[in-house]
């Protein structure tokens, strides 16, 4: 979020891109980047909030659309958000061929791996080992997004 050689580049690339897209904390990459302002977009429940702080609007699904702003969740949405563009480049009929050729079915061994569906103690649990790890992540992105400018209002209300 920090390196403004990758910024400039992510900036440059997405000058001319059809598609600017992200999974996972890679969104806060791309909104450091300052290409995510006034999109919807998404990230890994962990770090889902400080999208904010670059004037995106936060969204908690596994793939989001927004013009041609595509995001993915945490890591396992990646294949979602894969499908989901190819359907958008290619046509459903090839995104759902590359599903099956892939076999692509998901059936977790555990139920619970989104914080809605994990129950209280487990979230809390991983949100405590992360604890240091997300302030770190946090103080970085609030930096980067001070950088770019940016005043954060938590009612949703940024501005450049």
């Amino acid at each position: 979020m920090e390196d403004a050689n990758v910024l400039d580049f992510l900036r440059r690339q997405a000058s001319g891109a059809r598609y600017v897209t992200s999974v996972c904390t890679g969104s806060l990459v791309l909104a450091a980047a300052g290409l995510l302002t006034g999109y919807r977009a998404t990230c890994h429940w962990l770090s889902l909030d400080p999208l904010a702080y670059f004037g995106a609007v936060p969204v908690s699904e596994r793939v989001v659309m927004d013009r041609n702003r595509v995001t993915g969740a945490g890591v396992t949405s990646g294949i979602d958000f894969a499908l989901t563009l190819a359907a958008c480049l290619f046509g459903e009929e090839r995104a759902r061929r590359a599903q099956l050729a892939m076999e692509y079915d998901p059936k977790p061994p555990f139920a619970g791996g989104t914080p809605a569906t994990a129950g209280p103690q487990l979230v809390e649990s991983l949100r405590a080992e992360n604890t240091k790890f997300q302030r770190e992540r946090e103080e970085a992105a609030r930096r980067a997004a001070a950088a770019l400018q940016i005043v954060y209002r938590p009612c949703g209300n940024s501005s450049v």
